[in-house]
């Protein structure tokens, strides 16, 4: 089963570090085209800044990119790109701008203000996995409702919007290697009274933090 994690969405996140000013940007991206566009938007947009330092990694292909924009060289790029290796996230665009506060910051300093707003704005962007997903939905009583919940997250599963009637529709998705196993505790944990239904399946990112 392929999958794989991506920014859930275009982030910005700040702080300053003995007066340098560090901006940080994620953005999810499919093609170097898109990749370098959200590079030259950043360095339009901040055309007074000392530094636009940028990354990119890209799953078809392979493909992956950094600059440190005339910062010591490995002080910059590659500790960005470090924090999306290390957190196995791609399809993404990283820019840190740096606005120097004239106080020199040394080469370790670099590495932690870059490593840390690149991580920042990943945590600010969230994070999806794009896999195979299964759409199930569960009819069960109020008082089984809570049970079947826990069971679905049990399950890696996500829910979706419940139905409320005489019952309770629980709708998720789940993935797909969970599935037979999950309807399986569903009967037991609902003593058989209720049952998971399989509706469908899609391939999609679904936000896991």
């Amino acid at each position: 089963m392929t999958e794989y994690y991506i920014p859930t969405a275009p982030s910005e996140t700040e702080f300053v570090e003995k007066r340098s000013r560090f901006i940080g940007h994620v953005w999810p991206v499919r093609t170097e085209e898109e990749a370098r566009s959200c590079i030259e938007d950043m360095k339009k947009r901040y055309h007074d800044a000392r530094h636009n330092c940028w990354c990119y990694l890209l799953r078809e292909g392979g493909i992956v990119r950094y600059s440190d924009d005339g910062e010591p060289q490995g002080t910059a790029g590659q500790p960005m790109l470090g924090v999306f290796q290390k957190e196995g996230v791609t399809d993404l665009c990283c820019v840190v701008t740096r606005y120097f506060g004239g106080i020199l910051l040394g080469a370790g300093g670099l590495v932690r203000a870059y490593t840390r707003s690149a991580k920042d704005a990943l945590d600010a962007a969230g994070v999806s996995v794009v896999r195979r997903w299964v759409e199930v939905s569960v009819c069960c009583s109020y008082a089984l409702f809570e049970r079947v919940k826990l069971e679905t997250e049990k399950a890696g599963g996500v829910l979706g919007e419940n139905e409320y009637g005489a019952e309770v529709t629980v709708r998720a998705l789940l993935p797909e290697a969970s599935v037979e196993d999950y309807c399986r505790r569903i009967a037991e944990a609902t003593a058989g009274s209720a049952q998971a239904r399989v509706s469908g399946q899609r391939f999609q990112p679904v936000p896991v933090r």
